[in-house]
């Protein structure tokens, strides 16, 4: 791999697992066996950095979500898989949430840089949702549901409650 693209999934990797402010420009410099100015020529900075990761998490993010629902057709049926791609991904990065919601809480919140990216993810979360419900307030209370799913999950370390939002989603999607 060449530096930036090494630099890029060590900062993956550590950003998601140890969280922004826990990992340091010169841990990730160490574990991508990449010399400091090579870190500088590819990014100015470590919000430029986390910038950069949020745009990749988001790609993949979005590509397992694709893929995992890829052989499901109906809208409802994909809206329901949607829910048990969380549980996918809880099991598969063990419950560490949402990068993007981990990641909100861990800059000023006047980084509108960074702030912008989170932003830019969420409205094509809520996007997906819309495309594939076409009732914009069904498909925003579908959205809220996820989300919070998100969090729970993450917090207590089960998948309950995205089993329990299923549930209600077959009521609100009738």
């Amino acid at each position: 791999m060449l530096p930036k693209e090494r630099i890029l999934d060590k900062a993956f990797v550590l950003f998601h697992k140890q969280g922004y402010n826990a990992t340091g420009i010169n841990q990730i410099i160490e574990e991508a066996k990449v010399a400091k100015a090579s870190f500088y020529q590819h990014f100015k900075s470590k919000e430029d950095l986390c910038v950069a990761f949020l745009n990749q998490r988001h790609e993949y993010w979005f590509n397992e979500l694709e893929n995992f629902t890829l052989n499901t057709e109906d809208p409802k049926l994909k809206i329901q898989a949607s829910f048990d791609f969380l549980i996918y991904m809880n099991h598969k990065e063990n419950f560490r949430g949402c990068s993007f919601l981990n990641l909100l809480s861990e800059i000023p919140s006047d980084n509108t840089k960074v702030l912008n990216v989170i932003q830019s993810h969420k409205s094509d979360l809520r996007n997906y949702f819309k495309n594939l419900i076409h009732n914009d307030l069904i498909a925003d209370h579908v959205y809220l549901l996820f989300e919070s799913c998100l969090i729970e999950s993450q917090l207590f370390k089960s998948n309950h409650l995205i089993e329990q939002s299923k549930k209600i989603i077959k009521t609100l999607i009738l």
